[in-house]
């Protein structure tokens, strides 16, 4: 799964990427094993259904008898909303701090929200990042600007179910026996690689937001940028889709390519941190390199190292980049851009291409790139 990346824009506070909810008088009136019956508020059903369309997800983290309140929330009509339910007798820390590490959210991203006042600062006290809300703000929550994502796009829309496949997968995934490469076969993945349309750019832009670890710069590039890039036939702005016999992945990766003379410059690339196992990649940086071997060009592949993102140093290396000098980026030195990155740590790596086999664990889509 993604791994959290705050969109960290000026006077923007980190935007909350899961909600979990306590269920007696929080998400429901009333106490389960107190009253028996309970009910859901319309007006708080709206809540849970406006945040889930924003690409919010939403857990649970209750001290209740699980098989109870698992089929009260069915009865209700929203189990189908919460994802990772934690419901048992433990700490609503420990729950909830679970329910982070599955999803692979940093505690920032993370909000909790109960009525009881003890059980927020139990939570505060152990995860301090993780923000707490009493139940009596339930209403106000599609009105706070953290619960207000930057973009939206189909991806963010139909993030839970894309979450819930993936457990499905990863399920599977666990339980089947051989070779992980005849599994990953199993699964009949297609990626697609294509140029952005006017449509695309807000996924394209919500990718450099939100991925950090497999962001080969840690740079966002803003939407009025990506359209004068769309419209310059010297660059190539594509967007990297993924799915399966599970379903879609939605888009899982972006690239900024420009064309020199004798050379490709690869100035952006981000993939999603939860199909990196699926060597989506690998594949992705394949047929970049088999694709620049047709066209007898090199790949200069501009890195910057953050805190977060020393996997994507790997795959560049294993994919043989190097931080060999070639007259082919002389290009590059003399632009104001270029000059202000040399001063902010960026690295400049080259590869010579060579034609590279196809995958063999998915068939790859492409076009034909600068034709």
């Amino acid at each position: 799964m993604d791994a959290a990346a705050d969109d960290d824009r000026p006077g923007r506070p980190v935007t909350v990427k899961c909600l979990v909810w306590d269920l007696d008088n929080t998400l429901w009136q009333g106490t389960l094993l107190e009253d028996g019956e309970v009910a859901l508020a319309d007006e708080v059903r709206k809540v849970v259904i406006e945040l889930d369309s924003r690409g919010i997800l939403q857990s649970v983290s209750s001290k209740n008898d699980h098989d109870h309140a698992w089929a009260r929330l069915e009865a209700l009509g929203v189990a189908e909303y919460f994802v990772l339910p934690e419901i048992g007798w433990g700490t609503k820390s420990e729950a909830v701090r679970r329910i982070a590490d599955r999803l692979n959210f940093a505690h920032s991203t993370i909000a909790f929200i109960d009525d009881q006042p003890a059980e927020l600062a139990e939570v505060a006290f152990h995860l301090p990042e993780v923000r707490g809300y009493p139940a009596e703000r339930v209403l106000a929550l599609p009105d706070l600007p953290e619960f207000t994502p930057a973009t939206s796009t189909v991806d963010s829309r139909r993030r839970r179910a894309m979450y819930q496949a993936g457990f499905r997968r990863e399920a599977e995934r666990a339980e089947a026996t051989g070779p992980d490469e005849e599994f990953l076969r199993s699964l009949g993945m297609v990626m697609r690689v294509g140029r952005a349309t006017d449509e695309e750019l807000s996924r394209v832009e919500e990718l450099t937001l939100r991925t950090s670890q497999m962001n080969a710069t840690g740079v966002h590039y803003s939407d009025a940028r990506l359209r004068s890039l769309l419209a310059d036939p010297h660059h190539e702005v594509l967007v990297v889709t993924l799915t399966d016999r599970f379903g879609p992945h939605g888009a899982v990766g972006v690239l900024l390519l420009a064309r020199h003379p004798g050379m490709w410059h690869l100035k952006l690339l981000a993939t999603s941190c939860r199909v990196v196992s699926y060597g989506a990649g690998a594949a992705l940086l394949n047929w970049l390199a088999d694709a620049a071997a047709g066209a007898g060009a090199h790949l200069v592949a501009d890195f910057r190292a953050t805190d977060r993102n020393r996997m994507m140093e790997i795959a560049y290396r294993f994919a043989g980049f190097d931080d060999h000098s070639c007259a082919c980026a002389a290009a590059l030195t003399g632009d104001a851009e270029s000059r202000a990155a040399a001063d902010d740590g960026l690295q400049r790596l080259h590869l010579v291409p060579e034609p590279r086999p196809a995958p063999t664990t998915m068939r790859l889509e492409a076009p034909v790139l600068f034709a």
